[in-house]
């Protein structure tokens, strides 16, 4: 690891030099591997955080209760501890840059991970793609990528629904994201927008569902979830 950054006080940004990396596309993820003294291993996949930079990776981790891997990750895991990184993985749930059509992002707590490096794609490539992010988050104190995602850009409009506790000085009550929230800041249908839903296996159904509901194509809904299924 050559460093790393608290995101929440149960987040953490890892970064690692990869020499070798072969580069990566917004909303890969990575399989990483502890091995304990004794011989023990254990191994958990997370998103990429960032966008392919050279050698540098990363990955932000949000601590599980009695998690393996993210508890050692954003706990006692220091600069210059081994770990193994497999990767990268998966293709289908990617943005790339050299797509023209409007792009909806709907995050459910840290499934805000692939969807920010997507994000940050975007700015990286230098493309005007208009980006949606509708971020679902229990309390303001949990919200990733704060400085970030508060700073204004142009073409990125970021909407945020709690769903326990509101900023200070927010008017109304906690919520969940609904068909509302989806049609008012979502994009309409017929504009054919790239859609990607990533969280647990509750909220992003819930939320394709609604989607394909409000005349949204299946085939640009693009899920990644973490979590038992709702059944």
């Amino acid at each position: 690891m050559a460093g790393f950054r608290d995101e929440t006080p149960t987040a953490r940004t890892l970064v690692f030099d990869l020499p070798g990396w072969p580069g990566h596309l917004a909303g890969q993820h990575v399989d990483v591997r502890l091995t304990a003294a004794d011989g023990y291993r254990a191994q958990r996949s997370y998103s990429l955080a960032a966008p392919a930079d050279g050698d540098r990776v990363e990955l932000t981790v949000q601590r599980v209760a009695d998690g393996e891997v993210s508890e050692h990750l954003t706990g006692p895991y220091a600069i210059g501890d081994p770990v193994e990184i497999r990767g990268p993985i998966g293709g289908w749930f990617a943005w790339r840059p050299a797509d023209p059509a409007p792009v909806l992002l709907v995050a459910g707590g840290s499934g805000i991970v692939p969807l920010m490096a997507m994000i940050r794609a975007r700015r990286a490539a230098g493309v005007r793609t208009p980006f949606k992010l509708i971020y679902s988050l229990r309390t303001p104190a949990e919200l990733y990528y704060a400085d970030e995602l508060r700073t204004p850009v142009a073409g990125v409009d970021v909407t945020y629904v709690y769903t326990r506790e509101l900023p200070e000085g927010r008017p109304g009550l906690p919520k969940r994201i609904d068909v509302a929230t989806l049609n008012t800041a979502g994009w309409p249908a017929e504009f054919g927008a790239s859609c990607f839903v990533c969280g647990p296996t509750g909220f992003v159904e819930t939320v394709a569902d609604i989607l394909v509901a409000l005349g949204h194509d299946p085939h640009r809904i693009r899920t990644e979830r973490f979590g038992p299924s709702r059944d």
